[in-house]
């Protein structure tokens, strides 16, 4: 069986290798987005090069980031949360798929499905309005990239017939998070649920209000020893790989 490989790159961006496929999700390929700062090693200047399709879960600035999508070659196919087309299509992406829950993309040999994703749509100021999916992919393996949410009714059913990796949020980009995110007890909650054979944590220990970091450093590292710690009880099952921002893995 070929050897998928995935690198962090940061807070919800991974590069997914599976099949000869290169797929990025939720680009933020820069130092900062508004007020908050990146922390951990910047994106590999070739990171976005030859991407077989970009993949968008929603709206919200720390996932479609408009400098960083900017970075990117406008022949790449993105595939979308619904609504999300007239706004990549106005930054001049000519191939926009709009996925609702349970719509697939093929994409070389990997199909692409839309998830159900519990996050809020937005309202607060400058916040574009924006319904949240999540990503099956399934080739030789199987991934799921939650993207951005909190638990689901029917989350369990995306790891039926086997599941190699979930890639999940454990955190956000402050000293608290709202609803609509897995905190590290939720997300051992769903590993337990998806029964991954692997999980990676992701949504942590990138992006940082500037200047907090010094006072409140803790959030920058502690989520992921938090999820150590509930996955010990409520997803034994499940193999934790924590990778720091820039690091890869390999799925053997």
């Amino acid at each position: 069986m070929t050897a998928a490989r995935v690198t962090y790159v940061g807070h919800a961006t991974v590069l997914v290798e599976i099949d000869g496929v290169r797929l990025l999700t939720d680009p933020v390929l820069r130092r900062r987005v508004g007020p908050l700062r990146r922390h951990g090693s910047p994106p590999d200047p070739g990171l976005a090069e030859n991407l077989d399709a970009v993949l968008v879960s929603h709206l919200h600035h720390d996932h479609a980031d408009v400098p960083s999508l900017r970075r990117l070659s406008r022949a790449v196919p993105v595939l979308a949360a619904p609504g999300s087309g007239d706004f990549l299509a106005r930054l001049g992406f000519g191939d926009v798929r709009e996925l609702n829950p349970g719509d697939s993309a093929s994409i070389g040999g990997v199909r692409v499905t839309a998830t159900e994703a519990n996050h809020p749509a937005g309202g607060r100021r400058f916040e574009r309005p924006s319904r949240a999916v999540g990503f099956e992919l399934a080739g030789r393996r199987r991934i799921y990239f939650a993207g951005d949410t909190d638990l689901f009714d029917g989350i369990e059913e995306i790891g039926a017939g086997g599941l190699d990796l979930a890639l999940l949020p454990i955190w956000g980009w402050g000293t608290s998070i709202g609803a609509g995110h897995l905190d590290p007890e939720r997300a051992a909650r769903a590993a337990a649920l998806l029964s991954a054979k692997l999980v990676v944590p992701i949504h942590w220990g990138t992006l940082y209000p500037f200047g907090l970091a010094r006072l409140r450093p803790e959030f920058l590292r502690e989520p992921p020893r938090q999820l150590a710690t509930w996955m010990r009880e409520l997803a034994p099952q499940s193999e934790l790989r924590v990778l720091a921002p820039g690091e890869a893995t390999s799925l053997a």
